[in-house]
């Protein structure tokens, strides 16, 4: 009987958390797949939404090699996209990214989700603010929920339980110096 009350207390305070990595500093993605490596470790299965992102970027290679229980999937081209003014394919592969999230989000194959960049895709908008506040508000209540990204709305950062943001102190890019293979990509 004492174990089944225990139980319950534990399954109460038990719950996914909604995370967010905002900010003008580098680190949220890496900072959010560090959640992922340390759930992983526990024997977790973890999904990445990679918005507004679709270049072979580290995290994208060592993942097909070394870690089956994390999947990425890229929902961009390989190009930058004009805020003000968006491509039809950016917007179109920015919605379908979002309808792949909600599938991994609600599929129960997952530990954990991280919509990784989903704060400027909101901000460029690609995708719309009331879905994703929905998703937050509607996902399973086991499930970790990332959301990386600059410009992380009020609304989100309102429904998150935990939310940091980085703040760029100094970088090397600003002396001049190139993106590094495995540092920046």
């Amino acid at each position: 009987m004492y174990e089944e009350e225990k139980e319950a207390v534990l399954k109460k305070y038990n719950k996914g958390i909604v995370f967010v990595y905002t900010g003008n500093g580098k680190g949220k993605t890496t900072a959010a797949l560090g959640l992922a490596l340390r759930a992983l470790g526990h024997g977790c299965k973890v999904f990445v939404v990679q918005f507004m992102k679709g270049r072979d970027y580290g995290e994208v290679l060592s993942t097909k090699q070394f870690l089956p229980n994390l999947i990425i999937y890229q929902s961009g081209l390989d190009s930058f996209v004009m805020k003000d003014n968006p491509s039809p394919v950016d917007i179109e592969l920015a919605r379908q990214g979002l309808e792949v999230a909600k599938k991994a989000i609600t599929s129960g194959e997952f530990d954990m989700v991280i919509l990784d960049e989903i704060n400027v895709a909101l901000d460029f908008k690609l995708v719309p603010l009331e879905e994703v506040v929905e998703l937050i508000k509607t996902k399973p209540p086991e499930l970790d929920l990332g959301l990386t990204g600059r410009y992380a709305p009020p609304e989100i950062i309102e429904l998150a339980d935990l939310v940091t943001e980085m703040v760029e102190i100094k970088h090397p890019y600003h002396q001049g110096a190139p993106a590094r293979k495995g540092f920046e990509y």
